[in-house]
């Protein structure tokens, strides 16, 4: 910066230039006649600009700016589209002033739009989108600029007089705006001078006009921008009057406003650019790329133009918000929002599974290939772990969630009772504004679907259906289900579940997560056509599937149905028509899905309780062909020739085989899962589950959905020990499993706890699950393991099928036997959370059906040991030397040798 005698700093400023040519020097000088004859008579080549010390600090950002912009504009440009203003000024001290003002109406305008960004991410990228100024201080240098950048340009602002063909022209600025309009009538042209009579020609030339000297420059030139430079909001007008109709302050509004504004204004601003240079001016590049080309001619007429703009912005705002996470604000949360979360805390760890999920969707575009089929995940509101702080704190629960001398009805109870933070029940008003379905209040603590404790199932989750037109019996609801699913973080089976994987109670941290659930109406009752859950590894191939082609297992209804480890239709992905459960018509009838769940709409259904499925309906099959859902679900058997022929339209009993989608196509199911096995476990770099439900009905032309749920990592053990199990034989071993899953040695165990075949009683099935929960407890607090067999299904929750224990129940046993009963063979557990915390913690899992010679169960060797416990149903011994397991993975066999062998 000179003073104003000073003038060596231009000598200095030429040896710098010689010496680092790429580095921009700009003089900063209060200016006296000695630097102004310094300016006009020297070489400054050296000198990027001169700019006028005038006392205001802005000079310094708006320097900094202009470099900025001179070096980024090209690729930009370029690039993205970013828009551009040209000032065509050669006067220091002018453009010493304009320029501060100029970009401090940029900024202004950045910083607003800016907050339509949805994360901060998007605001960052929406104001490096601002548009970038250009000075010119000649003609030629003004012509070349506007060839150049001209179809980026939001307008030009230009001197009257100012150097042409190296000589001053007083006419300059007339013949720049005479050639800017002869190339684009539309263009917005200021022309600026220190002659008040240059107005008349200004008016002539149809150009705006500010006086230099005018009191009221800045406003006159904000006004100028914000009305012709497409800053602010879009104005509507009356092409007659020019008077203002309607209003659009961001994409919403002028969303909203196409259908209501007249014909005329919108041949007006279309015809006029007038759409695309103001989302050019907001950073909104595509959609003005897209606008742009917008011709009233390719259109039938003006209402189809106005659909095609319509959902051109409902495109853009959908694609805008995939894979991100919003911040959720009541003025503009609509349904175009995917994923938005309500505080500042963690969003937890099912709600991460959900945004990687929306993430994978956004950046693979493979799952939007499939015609009249939208891949997404439901749209889905975050309450963050503060605002379970919060609510815990002004509540004073801690004390009786962390006591053990409560009961959990006690703990719900005293939750339900309590005030959620006052501040998020706008916030939930909103949302139920929006959604249109029934709600889904899941868990989503610290520590659940976490790469190596899932915590999968041990929270609550509730749903409450959709009331029409009553809001406040809505709030109701959904303020219960949270507080609800809160309490279950401090239940007994949820304490024991921390004690057995170490874990801090008071450590773990809460958020919820409010989905719309997917499915349609049937009368009174709601559910999907399908739902499922696959694997991106199948540890039970059939011939000639792979390991890693993965399996999928469906239903009809509410997943409850896989949850529950109830009958579901089992298969490849890479094989869709290759199913053992239909490989003969009796399996078929045997093996098939018998009943559904569904979500009862009647709002008086649904009571906090501790049984989280207080308002689900169990129902049969035929439930389901009454409400006409089994159209591309189900098949029939045809008693007579006993067979079964795809579709409903023939007479006899209705099988769940998915015939026609895992058949026929109708539905790419099996694409679309093997699609998002195959990305999710390239992403998370290990093998995944993932949670999904379909809707195939179609309403008003709209796509099928497929939602994706969840997605959480396999535990995959790798170990390659070379384990020799088919040289052993029976008569050294007490179990022999031909299904076993897990992989390596087990050789510290000398517990051994079974269920008694002969005494085993479905209707007594609870009482054998809670006696079974005592002897876990004390294996718990010893901090020892056991051997546990039973027949049937562990953690069914049908009597007939199993015995019902939840995973706290049997949470110390290192390897679990599922041996099939005399007359009911069974097929390997597929509970959902059972499943995923067998292969998170390890535990060696057989399943044997010895009655029809599948694997070996020696009880007569077991009952030759005097019993540590025994009751009527159970009986558990201790050897003196441990039992060894050997698990073979690769080829899915496991033995539990005698332990004198």
């Amino acid at each position: 910066m000179l003073s104003a005698d000073e003038t060596d700093t231009f000598d200095l400023a030429e040896r710098i230039k010689k010496k680092y040519p790429d580095k921009p020097i700009v003089v900063l000088t209060p200016f006296s006649r000695k630097v102004t004859l310094k300016v006009n008579q020297d070489d400054l080549s050296a000198i990027d600009y001169i700019f006028s010390w005038l006392g205001n600090a802005d000079i310094l950002l708006a320097i900094i700016k202009l470099i900025e912009d001179k070096m980024n504009v090209e690729q930009d440009v370029k690039e993205v589209g970013v828009q551009t203003i040209l000032l065509v000024e050669d006067s220091i001290r002018f453009y010493s002033s304009y320029l501060p003002n100029i970009y401090k109406i940029i900024f202004k305008q950045s910083l607003k739009f800016m907050t339509e960004g949805l994360n901060e991410h998007q605001q960052m990228l929406r104001m490096r989108g601002r548009p970038k100024i250009l000075l010119a201080t000649s003609y030629e240098e003004a012509v070349e600029f506007y060839e150049k950048f001209k179809n980026n340009m939001l307008g030009v602002i230009t001197d009257l007089n100012y150097k042409r063909e190296g000589k001053m022209d007083n006419t300059a600025g007339v013949k720049l705006c005479e050639m800017i309009k002869k190339d684009d009538k539309f263009m917005p042209l200021l022309l600026q001078s220190s002659d008040e009579e240059s107005k008349d020609l200004a008016r002539k030339l149809k150009v705006g006009f500010i006086n230099k000297h005018s009191k009221t420059l800045s406003l006159e030139l904000r006004n100028f921008i914000f009305e012709f430079f497409a800053f602010g909001d879009f104005i509507f007008i009356n092409p007659k009057t020019g008077k203002e109709i309607m209003r659009a302050s961001d994409l919403k509004s002028f969303q909203e406003t196409l259908f209501r504004i007249p014909d005329k204004s919108l041949e007006y601003d279309i015809t006029r650019n007038h759409f695309s240079k103001w989302f050019r001016a907001r950073a909104l590049f595509p959609l003005a790329d897209l606008i742009r080309d917008c011709r009233i001619e390719h259109f039938k007429d003006l209402d189809e133009v106005r659909k095609f703009m319509f959902d051109a912005i409902a495109s853009f705002r959908l694609n805008k918000a995939r894979g991100v996470i919003a911040e959720f604000y009541r003025d503009s949360f609509d349904e175009y929002f995917t994923f938005t979360r309500i505080g500042d805390g963690s969003i937890g760890g099912k709600a991460r599974g959900l945004a990687f999920l929306d993430t994978l969707i956004m950046r693979n575009k493979i799952l939007d290939k499939y015609d009249d089929v939208v891949v997404t995940i439901p749209r889905t509101v975050v309450l963050c772990t503060d605002v379970f702080d919060e609510f815990m704190e002004e509540n004073n629960l801690y004390q009786i969630a962390l006591s053990d001398n409560h009961t959990d009805q006690e703990i719900l109870d005293r939750f339900i009772d309590s005030r959620l933070p006052f501040r998020i029940h706008e916030d939930l008003y909103t949302f139920i504004s929006v959604v249109s379905n029934p709600i889904a209040v899941r868990s989503s603590s610290l520590l659940e679907d976490s790469h190596y404790q899932p915590f999968a199932g041990i929270y609550s989750t509730y749903m409450i259906p959709f009331v029409d037109n009553d809001e406040r019996l809505m709030i109701e609801m959904l303020s219960k289900a949270i507080k609800s699913v809160y309490a279950s973080a401090f239940y007994k089976d949820s304490k024991a579940y921390m004690a057995a994987t170490l874990n801090v109670i008071d450590e773990e941290k809460m958020a919820i997560v409010l989905q719309e659930v997917c499915g349609e109406k049937y009368g009174n009752r709601f559910y999907p056509a399908i739902s499922g859950v696959a694997r991106s590894i199948n540890f039970y191939p059939i011939e000639p599937e792979k390991p890693e082609d993965g399996i999928a297992n469906i239903a009809l209804g509410l997943g409850k149905n896989i949850v529950d480890g109830g009958t579901t239709l089992r298969f490849s992905p890479k094989y869709p028509k290759k199913i053992l459960q239909l490989a003969s018509p009796d399996m078929a009838l045997r093996e098939t899905q018998r009943i559904f769940y569904a979500l009862d709409l009647n709002p008086s259904c649904f009571k906090p309780s501790l049984d989280d499925g207080i308002n689900l309906l169990k129902l049969r099959i035929k439930e389901a062909e009454k409400d006409g859902s089994l159209n591309h679900i189900a098949s029939t058997f045809d008693f007579n020739n006993n067979m079964i022929r795809d579709g409903v339209q023939h007479e006899g009993k209705k099988i769940i085989t998915f015939a026609n989608i895992l058949k026929h196509n109708v539905f790419p199911l099996a694409e679309i899962l093997d699609n998002a096995l195959k990305i999710g476990q390239k992403e998370m770099n290990k093998p995944v589950e993932i949670e999904f439900a379909v809707n195939l009905n179609r309403q008003n032309n709209e796509p099928r959905i497929f939602n994706l749920l969840q997605i959480r990592p396999i535990v995959d053990n790798k170990e390659t020990l070379d384990i020799d199990i088919e040289s052993i034989k029976n008569e050294d071993a007490i179990i022999v499993s031909n299904s076993a899953l897990g992989n390596g040695i087990i050789d510290n165990i000398r517990d051994f706890v079974y269920v008694k075949p002969d005494a085993f009683d479905p209707a007594k099935s609870q009482q054998i699950a809670e006696d079974v929960g005592r002897i876990n407890d004390l294996f718990i607090k010893e901090q020892n393991n056991y051997i546990l067999v039973g027949p049937g299904r562990w953690g069914s929750t049908d009597p007939w099928l199993g015995i019902p224990v939840k995973w706290p129940q049997i949470s110390a046993a290192r390897v679990i036997v599922e041996s099939g009963m005399e007359n009911y063979r069974i097929d390997p557990s597929q509970g959902t959370h059972f499943f995923q915390n067998l292969t998170s913690f390890r535990v060696g899992y057989f399943t044997i059906n010895p009655f029809i010679k599948d694997g070996y169960y020696d009880l007569n060797f077991l009952n030759t040991f005097d019993p540590v416990f025994e009751d009527e149903f159970i009986r558990h011994i201790r050897f003196d030397n441990p039992a060894e397991v050997r698990i073979d993975g690769r080829k899915n066999k496991g033995v539990i040798l005698k332990p004198f062998k």
